[in-house]
């Protein structure tokens, strides 16, 4: 009987640790100033400044509304997305794995930052900032209302405005893709 019992117990530890965990990535919450610190996600709530000094997250910043994020030379793998924030920037050599993806907020500025996918101002209502960038996507410029500058970006892909009032102004932009619309003499 004892030895049933102990193989009982082990078959159900080994069953329990053939199914597979899930992986939860944690989220911090960041309200003030963080440093050089390695973080998973991160989140900046609503109404709230974050401001990142040499910071590295392994997933994703998201800013929510009303919410301001302030980066200096910041490490992302994933995108930083922001919807309905106050103002989002970006600087000082940070590098962003994915996209930055800014839409239906305040405003913006991203100045040389590696970003290897998009950047994308989508619809926002304050001044905008594309400059000095590497983009291995493109830079997508759309439906915003407080002005863009774009300069000095190099670009793999698309440089793409349209429906912006005013239009975007700016030049320098060397892309390897089409400028188009707004955007073909930049």
């Amino acid at each position: 009987m004892q030895r049933l019992r102990i193989g009982l117990i082990g078959v159900i530890a080994l069953l329990a640790a053939m199914v597979p965990q899930a992986a939860y990535g944690e989220e911090r919450s960041c309200r003030g100033t963080l440093g050089a610190i390695t973080v998973d996600n991160l989140r900046v709530p609503k109404g709230k400044t974050c401001t990142l000094r040499g910071t590295r997250a392994k997933g994703t910043i998201k800013v929510e509304r009303g919410a301001t994020l302030v980066a200096t030379g910041i490490r992302v793998v994933g995108n930083i997305q922001a919807e309905n924030h106050k103002n989002v920037v970006v600087n000082g050599a940070s590098r962003v794995g994915g996209s930055i993806q800014i839409k239906q907020g305040g405003g913006a500025s991203v100045r040389n930052t590696r970003v290897t996918g998009d950047i994308q101002y989508d619809h926002n209502r304050k001044p905008l900032v594309a400059a000095g960038n590497r983009v291995n996507g493109s830079i997508q410029v759309v439906g915003n209302r407080g002005g863009a500058l774009i300069r000095n970006n190099v670009v793999n892909g698309n440089l793409d405005c349209k429906e912006n009032r005013p239009r975007p102004t700016g030049g320098g932009n060397r892309v390897g893709g089409s400028k188009t619309d707004q955007c073909e003499r930049l």
